[in-house]
């Protein structure tokens, strides 16, 4: 029998970035969970969104998990709810990373079970997403996404988009959410030194692979009205062969069509040493250079 401990990567999403009353109590089921490891958690005002990550035993990630996505939805009002991410649910996204003794077929498997506790608990439509997509127009969460809260109610009678569990029609206050497996991914944004959001979308549409840009870049421009700036925000889906350095210097060479900078960049929430190892061996030019270089890299945790 295989008694190699599984380990899996959870980034839940909720819709909430200012009010650190709410913040605090939707990140507290983790906080008191020693069965996992809670490596993380970020709130935006601008995009008014709380990014968590956590890894550990699938079985001990979902307790506290469920409780959470309990909290969000009870404390968490769509109906008022701005903010400059695209969104549809107060539980927006719950993605799953298989990271250790775990396959993409189990993670697959545990994310339909979480989503299906999700919608009987709470009374709240789900999309399975990603790997986990009960149909390839439900792949990408964009697609999903698309028409955000506002038209979920309109949305959801077409039967093309009944949810893969849950009611057919958008929880009243907290909205629908998204699971489902997927593999790494980081979300990168570049912040331009101007306020007007046209240049952003513009360069967006230009990196994004649906606009002709980088194959594995989802790219959206949005209005960082706290900064007085806007950003170019992505996800870049695979950074083995679409890479941070190269995203950021195409939005360089596009920026620069307007008279806009850089005024930087940053990742939401934890990003695999790889893709920031890759950044550094390229401004570096760095030759013949390895991960196997990194200290860190050779340390095994168990």
């Amino acid at each position: 029998m295989n008694r190699e401990k599984k380990i899996v990567q959870c980034i839940p999403n909720f819709s909430e970035g200012k009010n650190k009353d709410i913040i605090q109590k939707i990140i507290e089921p983790f906080q008191k969970n020693n069965n996992l490891t809670f490596l993380d958690f970020q709130a935006d005002e601008d995009h008014n969104r709380l990014v968590v990550t956590l890894m550990g035993d699938p079985k001990a990630i979902k307790p506290p998990l469920l409780d959470a996505i309990g909290i969000a939805v009870d404390k968490i009002d769509m109906r008022h709810h701005k903010g400059a991410h695209p969104r549809m649910g107060a539980v927006d996204v719950v993605p799953f990373v298989p990271v250790k003794h775990m396959s993409m077929a189990e993670a697959v498997l545990f994310s339909k079970e979480v989503a299906s506790e999700m919608a009987n608990r709470y009374t709240l439509p789900v999309f399975l997403y990603e790997a986990s997509a009960s149909s390839p127009e439900r792949k990408n969460l964009s697609d999903i996404r698309k028409g955000e809260f506002e038209n979920l109610k309109e949305k959801m009678k077409n039967p093309a988009w009944k949810p893969d569990f849950g009611p057919d029609m958008p929880h009243a206050t907290a909205g629908v959410s998204a699971v489902g497996a997927r593999m790494p991914l980081v979300a990168f944004n570049v912040n331009l030194h101007t306020q007007d959001l046209k240049i952003a979308d513009a360069i967006a549409g230009k990196v994004r692979f649906s606009g002709g840009g980088l194959r594995y870049c989802n790219a959206i421009g949005v209005a960082l009205k706290e900064k007085k700036m806007v950003q170019v925000s992505m996800n870049m889906t695979d950074y083995t062969k679409s890479s941070l350095y190269r995203v950021f210097e195409l939005i360089h060479i596009e920026a620069k069509r307007y008279g806009v900078a850089i005024s930087g960049s940053e990742i939401v929430g934890l990003s695999p040493m790889q893709a920031l190892t890759d950044v550094a061996a390229y401004y570096l030019r760095l030759e013949n250079f390895s991960i196997d270089q990194v200290i860190e890299s050779k340390l095994s945790v168990e």
